[in-house]
């Protein structure tokens, strides 16, 4: 079994191997997948090692120590929070090996096709088209809104409808889409902060092999499920230090700036900075539970608490700077490689955090699942449930 000692063997076998200060990044990052050393957690031949996922601690902090490269995360998010673990639990054995090592690597970046002009909090109700022709390919005809590195990406997980005769939830079906190939439209959507971040893509006849289906036809809400409760995790459970993230930024400001400190403010710093570090050792918990299976609805609790918290320090930050707090650098439009929520001023971050509670899961519809799925209350009523999609009034 692998544990940490043999982590740290192999780690210094693949620096020995591959010196940060000689190898070139992506030669690095491509030995490390091979060395299964990139999520040690995975199995081995991709990218990981069957260890337990608390071990990836060791093998990152070895690294960080030696200087080496990382596969900069912030830009490949997608891939790796919500794509990577949805092709392991679903995919084909060739689906993995062709995907997740430059998945990884960050030489593929993935975006995700899920939110419609007229499905985001009820996304079971989306109407992008997916039907199978003779030849055995699906011929998709839709639009997709919020798309976040669209303008960046060269595959995306999507959903599609491929049974309109059936209640909403079923009929769906999930695929990897090459965007790459002909009828894929990009536009970009500009966002309050003046970036144009999000994106929205139109699906023309685009003709997407069968191979590229992840799970069973019919069966993609049930694949959709586990690309969302990553999704959750990812947002709201990164891993920060004490007095990381959006609350260090106000706490610095604090110190920094005496003459601005009132009581009032006091007493509301003092809360959130409580509030935040109950929200970062509850995410410390979520990855350990982590450790031992898939995700559960626990993430999407995760994630209402960073929206709410992101919101609520960044709209602190702006009082408490006063006429600093009203000032915004660049509003030139545009698109960004990656998301920062802590990134530039006080001005972008509080404009930023709006979009918190909307992007991921809005607030609404995740109290709704901590409700029904962790708390075991009553679930709304629907009159949906057993009605055709087809038939349902638009």
């Amino acid at each position: 079994m692998t544990d940490a000692d043999d982590l740290r063997r192999r780690t210094a076998e693949l620096l020995a191997g591959h010196p940060p200060a000689t190898t070139e990044r992506l030669e690095f990052l491509r030995a490390r997948f091979d060395a299964g050393l990139a999520w040690v957690h995975f199995p081995k031949g991709l990218g990981g090692l069957d260890a337990p996922r608390s071990l990836q601690a060791v093998v990152d902090a070895e690294l960080e120590a030696a200087g080496a490269p990382d596969n900069d995360p912030g830009r490949i998010g997608i891939g790796l929070g919500m794509a990577a673990p949805t092709i392991l639990r679903f995919g084909t054995d060739e689906q993995k090996q062709r995907l997740l090592r430059p998945l990884w690597t960050g030489e593929e970046v993935w975006c995700q096709l899920f939110s419609e002009p007229g499905a985001g909090s009820d996304l079971a109700a989306l109407g992008t088209r997916a039907v199978q022709d003779s030849g055995g390919d699906w011929i998709v005809d839709g639009q997709k809104v919020w798309t976040s590195s669209a303008h960046l990406a060269r595959w995306a997980i999507l959903i599609a409808r491929t049974d309109p005769d059936v209640p909403k939830h079923r009929g769906i079906s999930y695929f990897v889409c090459d965007m790459t190939d002909p009828g894929v439209e990009v536009r970009p959507l500009r966002q309050i902060t003046g970036e144009a971040e999000f994106n929205e893509v139109f699906l023309t006849g685009v003709r997407i092999p069968d191979a590229h289906r992840l799970g069973a036809v019919g069966e993609g809400w049930k694949v959709a499920q586990t690309t969302l409760m990553n999704e959750r995790v990812a947002i709201g459970g990164a891993r920060i230090p004490r007095e990381g993230g959006m609350i260090g930024i106000a706490a610095a400001d604090w110190r920094a700036r005496p003459e601005l400190r009132t009581h009032d403010l006091h007493q509301r710093l003092l809360k959130l900075w409580v509030e935040a570090e109950v929200a970062r050792l509850t995410g410390e918990r979520l990855r350990q539970q982590l450790t031992k299976g898939q995700p559960g609805p626990e993430g999407s609790g995760m994630k209402l608490a960073f929206a709410r918290l992101a919101q609520e320090i960044s709209g602190w930050e702006v009082e408490f700077l006063a006429e600093d707090g009203l000032t915004y650098d660049d509003w030139t439009m545009r698109r960004p490689d990656g998301v920062d929520f802590t990134g530039r001023e006080a001005g972008y971050r509080y404009l930023r955090a709006k979009g918190n509670s909307i992007e991921g899961g809005t607030s609404e519809v995740l109290l709704n699942i901590v409700a029904e799925r962790v708390l075991g209350l009553p679930p709304e009523p629907r009159t949906d449930k057993d009605v055709a999609w087809k038939d349902l009034p638009r």
